[in-house]
């Protein structure tokens, strides 16, 4: 056993600082927290306004355009028409929508973050023991910031998936970028080409496909978290299927965790297709 009088608890400091923040930036607090849930309430209205049949037309416009392939155009539709029939369409919307406002943080923070790291490497050196920790991490554990500091709710739902999420755009924009041919640098700088127009038209450009195959591991890690973050408030499919657990109701938990797959499949097949279709254009680009 561990020596008794060797044990020091930090549990009492953490609270007390937890405590501190809240009283003096609960202003601040507020201001983000009205802000993320009128984003967040807006998709959502948004993304229920919209017929359920017009989206699963459009998905499959969206497929047809990326894959030119009639299986891969029908399979999606068929796929979300089977969310509708177990009458779980507007729980998965709400869960869209948060992972939507999710991802959008995500990628308003990480994207930029990602681009310091490649062209600073003091920025590089302190960004990745952090992204290493984020990943590493349970993620379980990004429960406890969005409770300490905003309850329970969807907008800490939103906060806790993004800080599990933001990580592979964060890296894999800083990776495509520092992957640039030198050649090619060299030769834009050779023209004239000034640090702000090598990185907007020629680094950007060319680090694409890796920041659209950041995108694409983003938003499937925030959907990932659906049902950990129905465990504060998050509501969603994710709360169908805690709620199926808890009943233990094996049918109904199989038709949330069968939304879930679906959501994930089709999110993943467009955002790839996305990604390979920016890939192919990025090397037709580059050859010509």
């Amino acid at each position: 056993m561990f020596p008794q009088s060797l044990h020091y608890h930090i549990a009492p400091m953490v609270t007390d600082l937890v405590k501190w923040l809240r009283d003096a930036w609960e202003p601040a607090f507020d201001a983000f927290n009205n802000i993320i849930l009128a984003m967040l309430l807006k998709i959502e209205a948004g993304l229920m306004t919209v017929p359920w049949w017009v989206w699963i037309v459009l998905v499959m416009i969206v497929s047809w355009y990326l894959t030119k392939h009639i299986g891969k155009t029908l399979l999606p539709g068929v796929l979300l028409f089977t969310v509708g029939v177990f009458g779980l369409w507007a729980t998965a919307m709400e869960t869209l929508s948060v992972i939507i406002v999710a991802v959008i943080i995500s990628l308003a923070i990480g994207i930029p973050a990602g681009i310091l790291m490649a062209v600073s490497e003091r920025a590089n050196t302190i960004f990745t023991p952090i992204l290493d920790a984020m990943q590493t991490m349970p993620s379980f554990v990004y429960l406890i910031p969005a409770l300490m500091f905003f309850g329970l709710g969807k907008v800490p739902a939103v906060l806790a998936t993004f800080i599990y999420a933001v990580p592979p755009v964060q890296r894999l924009t800083n990776l495509g970028i520092r992957q640039v041919s030198e050649s090619v640098q060299e030769a834009a700088l050779a023209f004239g080409a000034t640090p702000w127009q090598l990185m907007r038209e020629v680094r950007i450009p060319l680090a694409l496909p890796s920041i659209a195959a950041g995108i694409n591991q983003t938003t499937m890690m925030a959907l990932a978290m659906v049902v950990i973050c129905s465990m504060i408030g998050g509501g969603g499919v994710g709360e169908e299927v805690l709620k199926a657990v808890n009943w233990i109701d094996v049918g109904k938990g199989f038709e949330a965790g069968w939304a879930i797959v679906v959501l994930a499949i089709v999110i993943d097949r467009i955002s790839q297709g996305f990604a390979q279709r920016w890939d192919t254009s990025t090397k037709q680009s580059s050859s010509n």
